[in-house]
């Protein structure tokens, strides 16, 4: 028979590695002051476009979830030529989401296994991962994420102009207290089976100071003090079935209302909404723009899953014979469809 207080020592059998600090990776990777300009400028325009001062249409954009570099920076720079033509009446914003959040097993993303051979080197991740999305701040487009990890946030959120509270943690305390002291607007997504209380609940603690337990800029175990996050809103992304249908809309409006905050709505075009085909995020966000000019609702943007090449590939080929530009989670528009369909939202608004 074991002793009591034999395994006292038992999580020791699990493999820790030690690894680069936020502040270190952010000196090998920093950001200049016209990108920190461009940044905080981002994050303005957003904040205004929720808060009704900047009318525009927010439109976020670009890959499921980004897997190679050469085809994220064609993305980005194809997406900065298509914001200058639409700038007017739409504000553009890329994608750049390195975490996967999965319901049951698969490629957690870039930063988890940038190499996609199951070799999870993550500091090698969080490194690709700064790096790019420097060079995606260079072209001078606003980039977006889904905050999963509540550690990543300390080495690259500083990049980001908008993020999202996915449907899978929306009910989870630690990511509204995550949420509450991130700098830039958030998005806070319905639930899976499409219960919008839990994202109205998120919005209200999110706004609330918090207290929690994360890492400092040096490494170290600390404890983090948060002054709330003011400005968030709803994305309507679907449940056991859609919900941008102006019923849905009016619904949520009410609710919204009724706990006295943002009326500020956003509806993902894919995911349960698309009935996760991703052929039909046009028809849903043609619906959204025939809604919008109704000019009755407070609508204001939309998600879009979109890649250079449409659909998506599995991952049981080696990296190298992977098709350029398909994703390899949930399926894309094309870069050809997206641009169209951006092009015909400018025009009819």
């Amino acid at each position: 028979m074991k002793k009591n207080g034999e395994n006292k020592n038992s999580f020791s059998l699990n493999k820790e590695t030690t690894i680069i600090t936020p502040k270190m990776l952010k000196k090998r990777f920093p950001l200049q002051e016209l990108d920190k300009i461009f940044i905080s400028q981002s994050r303005k325009i957003i904040k205004n476009i929720i808060n009704k001062k900047d009318h525009r249409l927010l439109i976020v954009c670009g890959p499921c979830s980004i897997h190679e570099i050469d085809s994220a920076i064609d993305y980005a720079k194809r997406l900065k030529e298509l914001s200058e033509k639409t700038q007017n009446k739409l504000y553009l914003v890329m994608r750049s989401y390195f975490e996967k959040p999965r319901t049951t097993v698969g490629w957690k993303g870039l930063i988890n296994d940038p190499y996609i051979n199951n070799s999870y080197n993550i500091e090698k991740g969080l490194h690709i991962s700064r790096s790019l999305l420097l060079e995606l701040t260079k072209i001078r487009i606003p980039l977006a994420t889904e905050a999963l990890d509540i550690i990543t946030p300390q080495y690259l959120s500083d990049m980001f102009s908008w993020s999202a509270i996915g449907a899978r943690t929306i009910e989870s305390q630690i990511h509204r207290e995550m949420a509450s002291g991130l700098h830039m607007p958030i998005g806070f997504k319905n639930s899976t089976d499409g219960n919008i209380d839990s994202a109205i609940n998120s919005i209200i603690v999110s706004s609330k100071k918090h207290h929690y337990l994360g890492i400092s800029q040096n490494g170290v175990v600390c404890t983090i003090q948060t002054t709330g996050n003011p400005n968030s809103h709803i994305i309507l992304r679907g449940g056991h079935k859609p919900n941008y249908y102006e019923r849905n809309i009016i619904e949520c409006e009410n609710k919204i209302k009724q706990n006295n905050i943002s009326t500020s709505l956003m509806i993902d075009c894919s995911h349960s909404n698309s009935e996760k085909n991703y052929k039909n995020q046009e028809i849903v966000a043609t619906s959204i723009l025939k809604t919008i000019k109704l000019k009755k609702y407070s609508i204001i943007g939309i998600m879009l899953e979109s890649h250079i090449n449409s659909g998506n590939q599995q991952i049981n080929v080696k990296k190298d014979k992977m098709k350029y530009g398909v994703s390899i989670t949930d399926a894309c528009i094309s870069w050809e469809k997206t641009e169209k369909l951006i092009l015909k939202i400018h025009d009819e608004l």
